[in-house]
Order: C-alpha cells, then structure tokens, then sequence
C-alpha cells in the first residue's frame, strides 16, 4: 500500500510512518524540520521518501506532490496529521499572528494537500483520505479555543468532501484519542504522562486506520 503521511518528523506522525513501514507498506512523508526528514531518509530508503514541506505553503505542497505522484500510483491512503496547538491561553490573549499560524497549518495545509493528491486518487475511484481531529473537534475546553475551532472545521470540511467522493472512496474524520506528544505537554503539562507514548499508541493505530474503507465514508472515528 501507498501512503501519504504529513507532519511525519515527529508525534503521532512518526511514529505512524515507522509502524507502516515496519508492516511492509510504502511511505511518502513531509515535515518542516529539516533534521527529523534528515533521519527518516537515513533510516529508510527508496521506495519511501521524506521531504522538508510547509503544508501552509501551496506552492510546496504542489511540488511535492508532483515529485510523489511522479513516481507511479496515486496513493491507497492519505493522512493528514500536520497541525499546530496554540499556547494556552484566553481566546481575547492569543495573538492574531499565532491564531493565523495555527489555522493555515492546521485547516488550510489539509485543503492544500488534498488539492494535490486527491485528484489522482478520485480518477483512479479509489483510496482512503483521513484528516487527523480531535477530542477537541467534537468538543471544547478553555485556552484551546484556536485549536478547537481548527479541529472543528476538519470535522466539517472532511463530512462535506465525503459527500463529494465517488463511490469506493472514504473520508474519515479520526480523533486519535489522548496520547503524551509535544502537543498535549503545550496544552496539559501536568496530564501529559499519564497517557500512551506515540510508539505505543501507533501499534493500536497503525491496523485500525489500514482496515478503514467506503463503509467508513464521512464518519467521525476515534482510535481505540
């Protein structure tokens, strides 16, 4: 199987790339930190691949893509886990310039990705495209209030693409569930451990997200 993972330099994404590979499927991954691409290459070579790519920048993403698509198929899956949290705080305190940030990664690079990628994968009628929620786009808590309204619209915006998928295709909102990354140590310092690490929770994921399919089309999913 092909797959197409974002923000794979570390988190949720890493490990998820590890454990695909690991189970004998091909990925192509991006990220922004140029070291974690660095080490991915180092690790794991052709067929897969890892590029340095702001998914917020179209441009990029578009020539990306094409390097990606330029080598054959259009791919089985596409996961689009790249996302940003705010630092905590009242919604009346966040900078307009973090608010901005957060929402060009975390909504604009998804519609970035799909542009590129779900083309080839809508003239082929096949494959799977699942947007990374959360526990906080189906629900809210204070000082996350950028990063809810994100999630939110990942849970609309993937329902509405699945109703404009043909027939054999999938869109699945996934909540991941809780899981101690970077992430969640911005939002929750003092919870964070108490929660499976990524490698741990990939293991759970990685076969859940791979038996996803048209009878999941525009459901909201969790892990688990």
């Amino acid at each position: 199987m092909k797959i197409i993972i974002t923000g794979v330099t570390r988190g949720l994404g890493r490990s998820l790339a590890e454990e695909f590979i690991r189970r004998g499927h091909t990925v192509a991954g991006c990220g922004r930190g140029s070291e974690g691409i660095l080490d991915l290459r180092m690790a794991h070579a052709a067929p897969h691949s890892f590029e340095v790519v702001d998914v917020s920048n179209p441009i990029k993403v578009g020539i990306w893509a094409a390097k990606v698509l330029g080598f054959g198929e259009a791919p089985d899956l596409l996961i689009n886990n790249a996302a940003l949290m705010n630092a905590p705080a009242p919604l009346w305190e966040v900078p307009v310039e973090e608010m901005a940030k957060l929402m060009n990664v975390n909504v604009t690079g998804v519609v970035n990705v799909i542009h590129e990628f779900v083309p080839a994968m809508v003239a082929a009628k096949k494959g799977v495209i699942v947007n990374l929620s959360s526990g906080w786009g189906r629900s809210v808590s204070a000082e996350v209030a950028p990063y809810c309204a994100s999630k939110w619209a990942i849970e609309g915006l993937t329902k509405a693409l699945a109703e404009e998928l043909p027939a054999g295709m999938a869109a699945v909102p996934l909540n991941p569930g809780i899981i101690d990354t970077d992430m969640l140590r911005l939002a929750w310092a003092e919870g964070a451990e108490g929660y499976p690490k990524a490698e741990a929770w990939a293991k759970m994921a990685a076969p859940f997200i791979l038996q996803l399919g048209a009878k999941d089309n525009g459901q909201s999913l969790t892990v688990g």
